[in-house]
């Protein structure tokens, strides 16, 4: 994976290669960024970057070696003018990206590089096994490739988790310290990248001495979204490259580009996404769901045809799956922040007359801003209950129960 290949980042992905250029870099690093904010790629992107052999100048110096062996006609050596070779050395070191070319590049690119090597969450299939990350190898190549985006509930469904947790496990940590105390085999950097290391429990600690005092040219890049999970003795150990959010713009963009979608509609999904690409994607998955019909059909039965339309509603929304109830959530989330910029800025500063626009217009009728926050607060919480495997049939049912209590000090309006 190359660096250009990755949506937005432009300034993480300078800092990246100044890091290398100018001698900076750690032995240690934890690439900590939000879900959807590309943290992954980039890991992957700066392992590549470092094993090209273009950057490291292992191909430039084979050219410079051929420049200086060139036979003559009459079989001595052609001489090389002299500003030539300082040319060649002079772009060592000075790629702004991997070649992507190179024999390094390729088989990084495909996960296959000798050099680079992976951990993640694994979960245990039969009862007894001690799995590791390599017993799910080809699984991982398969879902970065698949999902690039994706996130750590995506990969343990990838892998048919169901409901089992996954795990880092103390094996796993055993087989990372006897795999990197080995010799590099192709490069000059051994290099682990840990996807998620707050699933690491207390057998991280297993890992603390290599990480403090590793074997020569060895770096490990750690990619997280939470670091109040990680184990503090290893996050004393790493130099932080924090990744920001996309910004609203980097999500349009790369939907039109990468995904052929129209300006209109990249603009709505960016605006629902907030920086979150994986957010963004799973939008323009279920892009032609009618999520305000069903919203609609929501508050009506809460607040207005009673308790048979309310039951018929939570029966529908339950069969939805977790995913599209999520996405649900959050479009109604979007619309009640959409209201509450309305009552505060006035109609007038929005250009934009969308349906969503008038909807949130609709929803300033019926509850004023501080049942406005309240409600974005119950939805929050429903939110992380789904994520969490909680009954959907329960949860839609206590969230319509709270809906109510919330708005009921306000004279219902239908909602058309």
């Amino acid at each position: 994976m190359q660096f250009h290949s990755i949506t937005g980042q432009k300034d993480t992905k300078e800092q990246l290669v100044q890091m290398i250029q100018h001698n900076r870099l750690s032995h240690a690093l934890l690439f900590l960024g939000k879900e959807g904010s590309g943290a992954l790629q980039l890991a992957m992107a700066f392992a590549q970057y470092i094993v090209c052999e273009k950057v490291n100048g292992k191909q430039l110096k084979v050219e410079s070696e051929k420049l200086k062996a060139e036979p003559s006609l009459f079989g001595e050596p052609e001489p090389v003018a002299e500003a030539q070779l300082p040319t060649l050395n002079s772009q060592l070191s000075t790629f702004n990206d991997s070649c992507g070319e190179c024999a390094a590049c390729k088989k990084a690119t495909a996960l296959i590089h000798p050099d680079i090597h992976f951990s993640y969450p694994v979960i245990t299939k039969k009862a007894g096994e001690k799995p590791i990350s390599a017993d799910f190898i080809k699984e991982w190549r398969e879902f970065v490739v698949q999902s690039p985006y994706g996130n750590v509930y995506d990969w343990l469904q990838f892998i048919g988790a169901e409901n089992k947790q996954g795990n880092i496990t103390a094996t796993e940590c055993n087989d990372i310290n006897r795999t990197m105390s080995l010799k590099s085999f192709e490069s000059e950097y051994k290099i682990l990248i840990m996807w998620k290391p707050e699933f690491l429990g207390k057998e991280g600690n297993k890992l603390l001495k290599l990480i403090e005092e590793p074997p020569p040219n060895t770096l490990f890049l750690f990619v997280a979204e939470s670091e109040e999970q990680i184990l503090p003795t290893i996050l004393s150990r790493t130099q932080l490259v924090k990744i920001p959010l996309l910004t609203n713009l980097e999500v349009e963009a790369a939907l039109e580009l990468k995904e052929g979608v129209s300006i209109e509609k990249a603009g709505q999904i960016a605006a629902l996404a907030e920086g979150n690409y994986r957010e963004a994607l799973q939008l323009l998955q279920h892009a032609e769901d009618d999520w305000q019909a069903m919203l609609r059909d929501w508050l009506n039965a809460v607040l207005k045809t009673g308790p048979v339309a309310q039951v018929k509603w939570i029966d529908e929304t339950a069969k939805l799956g977790r995913e599209k109830q999520k996405q649900f959530l959050k479009y109604f989330i979007h619309l009640l922040e959409q209201a509450v910029r309305l009552r505060a800025l006035g109609d007038s500063n929005n250009i934009q007359q969308t349906a969503d626009h008038d909807f949130a217009l609709r929803l300033n009728k019926i509850c004023g801003i501080g049942q406005q926050e309240a409600i974005i607060n119950e939805l929050d919480k429903a939110s992380y209950y789904i994520e969490r495997n909680a009954n959907a049939k329960m949860l839609f049912h206590a969230l319509s129960i709270r809906l109510y209590h919330i708005i009921s000090n306000k004279s219902v309006i239908l909602v058309n």
